[in-house]
């Protein structure tokens, strides 16, 4: 059954890309911000259902204006579970770029790609933000930097944080709690020395895996001064996320 699961599933996921990449070749960049951000929240939830995972919304998103959503890093999917709920421009590493059909996907999606380990990169990306958030954009974040099981939150690294600081924008973290067969599991995570290609494998042909979007409290308020360094400031995300994240 796994295997019949995973054809079905694989064959559904290249219609909704093909479909995505057709949309973001002809079209996407002549048509109005608000209808391009309603066609990637439409074709993000789209994908979503190929891929078979449930996606369980909690909390208050903030909808209107520019924020930036601080999320756990889990999956290749987490920015398309995120842009199912509010359409959002993600950071990421440039070597996203790279990978095969994702790395399409996230590019069409509008994502900010960034050279890891570069303070200059890092530099230009805040320069740029502003731009965004003066246009009204929600970012997405994923301060680890990596993935990790889902289980945890690791170190967060506080650089890119500057941009929405200084713009004073709402920075809102994100949890994401994947869950397979009704218990909290990391076994869709991509993580380790495990393939794109496996990964894809592991995700499409299982079944009962679901995912809980949980947008928490802002944890800095638009027009207003941040008072903490960008480190402490990361260090009170990881903490809110971890209350969330880590299984009792």
């Amino acid at each position: 059954m796994s295997i019949i699961r995973f054809l079905v599933r694989v064959t559904a996921l290249l219609f909704v890309v093909l479909t995505g990449l057709f949309i973001a070749f002809a079209f996407y960049g002549w048509i109005s911000k608000p209808k391009r951000e309603w066609v990637l929240q439409t074709w993000s939830r789209c994908l979503m259902k190929t891929t078979g995972v449930k996606v369980i919304s909690e909390g208050y998103p903030i909808m209107e204006g520019p924020v930036m959503l601080t999320a756990n890093h889990v999956s290749w999917i987490d920015i398309f579970i995120i842009n199912s709920q509010r359409a959002t421009a993600f950071i990421a590493k440039s070597e996203i770029r790279q990978w095969p059909v994702i790395g399409w996907l996230v590019a069409a999606a509008g994502t900010i790609f960034i050279q890891r380990g570069s303070r200059q990169a890092v530099v230009e990306i805040n320069q740029t933000l502003s731009h965004h958030f003066n246009e009204g954009t929600c970012i997405g974040l994923f301060p680890e930097g990596t993935t990790s099981d889902g289980l945890t939150v690791l170190h967060m690294f506080s650089g890119l944080l500057e941009g929405a600081m200084k713009a004073q924008v709402p920075i809102q973290p994100v949890a994401l709690l994947f869950s397979y067969q009704g218990q909290r599991s990391g076994r869709v995570a991509f993580v380790g020395e495990q393939t794109l290609v496996t990964n894809i494998w592991v995700l499409l042909s299982s079944k009962d895996v679901s995912v809980t979007v949980r947008f928490l409290p802002p944890v800095t308020q638009a027009g207003e001064t941040v008072v903490m360094s960008r480190q402490e400031l990361a260090d009170k995300i990881r903490e809110v996320l971890l209350k969330e994240i880590v299984p009792v």
